[in-house]
């Protein structure tokens, strides 16, 4: 338990944490269902049709990279929230994932080899992480978390969408 938090608003934090993992989880299963996999998933891995988006090696390599890297901004934000710390989750998500986090990235050079529907996935998902950073900061201040995962939610929502529609080459 966090000192000084109540220990009904730290079992309601994390019962709200569980469920939006599990939300989730059940959008990448839905996903990944939709796309022929889960019993079939082998059989239907030669039916992928998402988009090819041929990139030169080594912006592919640096974008699969920053791909890795935010999903592990995702996990940090989830260990954050978990120990009551607003502010930890808020800066991951600005600095990694959020608008402040396009110039770490090389959000510039990707673009140009990106369809604009990929493009406009991306911005979607900057735009959604400085959102949550907004929110966890003030759930810190209403204890009232909701706010905050739905945001995140939107934030992975993105994520799997672009995932869903294309794939690197």
């Amino acid at each position: 338990m966090t000192p000084g938090v109540p220990r009904t608003r730290t079992l309601v934090s994390m019962a709200l944490l569980v469920a939006a993992v599990l939300a989730g989880a059940s959008l990448a299963w839905a996903q990944h269902h939709r796309h022929g996999g889960g019993e079939q998933g082998v059989a239907a891995s030669a039916k992928d049709d998402r988009e090819f988006v041929r990139f030169p090696d080594a912006l592919r390599e640096h974008t699969l990279a920053n791909m890795r890297d935010h999903l592990l901004a995702l996990q940090e934000i989830q260990e954050a929230m978990a120990r009551g710390q607003e502010a930890v989750a808020s800066r991951v998500a600005e600095q990694r994932l959020g608008m402040s986090s396009l110039g770490l990235h090389g959000a510039h050079e990707v673009a140009k080899y990106m369809p604009q529907g990929m493009q406009d996935i991306g911005s979607q998902m900057h735009r959604n992480a400085s959102r949550f950073a907004i929110e966890i900061q003030n759930s810190g201040a209403t204890g009232d978390l909701k706010p905050a995962l739905e945001s995140l939610s939107n934030v992975t929502s993105v994520c799997v969408a672009c995932h869903a529609a294309y794939r690197l080459r």
